[in-house]
């Protein structure tokens, strides 16, 4: 981009917070760049139907550049932010800095291990398109492995997967994966039925899906009880390496384990020298600006946000407010006109999808269970999609396996995972 006299508002992270922002700064006299470490807008909500196979990479990611090919003003650059020079307001890159006069922190959360990293490998998480990838891969070679194992036990380890978090992704990934065993699958392996996979969900806390009502949570448990899901409550785990998780001490062999249970907010707060909260989040002020610094918003998972005796949860909808507004505090700076009035989060409700044709949705004014609140579900997601042609396609293919049981994407890809010596 040629070098102008405009504002330069520099956006680090293009998920759903900076997105919003510089869509809706794109119209104002500014030069926006946008870094990101990937190509690609990911709707991170449907990102387990990729891991299980129900829809493909490319209905659930769009490219930056073509999102704002009409955007004269916005430059896109494939970078990791590295650390940022607060004094000569620079944001710092492996490839080169980037000036800027107003600066929105918009870096999302990754998975957390609470301090046990080594238990990555064997347990990934769900964030990122390779992350699915991942894991679709490690569940359909799971199948695959136990088609042809030597031993009842073998076989067993192969068909055992566990789930480790309760809260809607892991609820709609145990789920997902108990249909996939139940009826995608169930007439395309000869040696093996594989509805007799044996999938379990381990959470320490009391019930899963702690953010909805108690109803609503009993509701979810039952229904995933239902379609042969083991809910483990009450109880931590321990993962032993390739070999499975212990839980009370009892080993239980299995192949593959998803991990579920925390995200965190790394390098943020250390990039400007703040204290964070135990996930990482930096506390901003009322205009969602970092506190002595006017110029720098953070704004969505990074973000500590009060929301009365709670704090603004990291979800979608949340990161697209805070975009918004922020853009709608520098469009009025940089126009002269007065300050909007502080941020305050609106709530537009919880959802979580347990199966075909079962959910749960808390609109606080209104809850709902089963099929209806599936389709609601699904209209609700469709309804954010951001790409232009996405909705339709994505429409289209939840319509045809709702039809059909079908799952349409059941790709192993990539190198071989840690299921037996000949993979290595």
């Amino acid at each position: 981009m040629p070098e102008t006299s405009l504002p330069k508002v520099v956006v680090i992270g293009a998920g759903f917070g900076g997105l919003a922002a510089a869509k809706k700064l794109a119209k104002t006299p500014v030069e926006i760049t946008i870094i990101d470490k990937r190509n690609h807008h990911l709707f991170q909500p449907l990102l387990y139907q990729v891991a299980t196979a129900g829809l493909s990479p490319a209905d659930v990611a769009w490219p930056i550049r073509h999102m704002f090919a009409q955007d004269r003003n916005v430059s896109v650059v494939l970078g990791d932010v590295s650390d940022i020079d607060r004094e000569a307001r620079e944001v710092v890159t492996g490839h080169g800095r980037y000036p800027y006069d107003y600066l929105i922190v918009a870096t999302g959360a990754r998975h957390s291990y609470f301090g046990r990293d080594e238990w990555e490998p064997h347990a990934p998480g769900l964030k990122r398109i390779i992350d699915a990838t991942e894991i679709r891969k490690r569940v359909l070679l799971g199948f695959e492995r136990a088609e042809t194992a030597e031993t009842e036990e073998e076989r067993q380890r192969y068909l055992t997967f566990i789930i480790i978090g309760g809260g809607p992704t892991g609820v709609e990934m145990a789920g997902a994966i108990a249909e996939l065993a139940n009826h995608a699958l169930s007439r395309d392996f000869r040696a093996i039925d594989p509805s007799r996979a044996r999938v379990m969900l381990i959470d320490a806390g009391d019930r899963v899906l702690r953010g909805f009502s108690e109803k609503l949570s009993g509701y979810a448990q039952s229904a995933l009880e239902k379609l042969g899901v083991e809910v483990v409550l009450n109880h931590r785990v321990v993962i032993d390496g390739e070999k499975g998780v212990e839980l009370d001490g009892k080993a239980i062999p299995c192949a593959t384990m998803i991990w579920a249970a925390g995200v965190a907010v790394p390098r943020v707060g250390k990039w400007f020298g703040v204290e964070t909260d135990r996930t990482g989040r930096v506390p901003v002020e009322p205009d969602l600006s970092l506190p002595g610094d006017p110029n720098v918003f953070i704004i969505g998972d990074a973000a500590k946000v009060p929301w009365g005796e709670d704090i603004v949860p990291g979800i979608a909808p949340a990161a697209k407010q805070g975009g918004k507004y922020v853009a709608q505090v520098l469009s009025a700076r940089i126009k002269g006109e007065a300050a909007p009035k502080p941020f305050v989060y609106r709530h537009q409700g919880n959802l979580a999808t347990i199966g075909r044709h079962s959910a749960v949705v808390d609109l606080g004014w209104m809850r709902l269970t089963g099929g209806l609140a599936w389709w609601l579900w699904g209209i609700a997601h469709i309804y954010f999609l951001i790409g232009v042609r996405a909705p339709l396609i994505v429409a289209t293919q939840w319509f045809w396996s709702y039809l059909t049981y079908g799952k349409g994407a059941r790709l192993i890809t990539g190198v071989m995972p840690l299921f037996a010596k000949s993979d290595r």
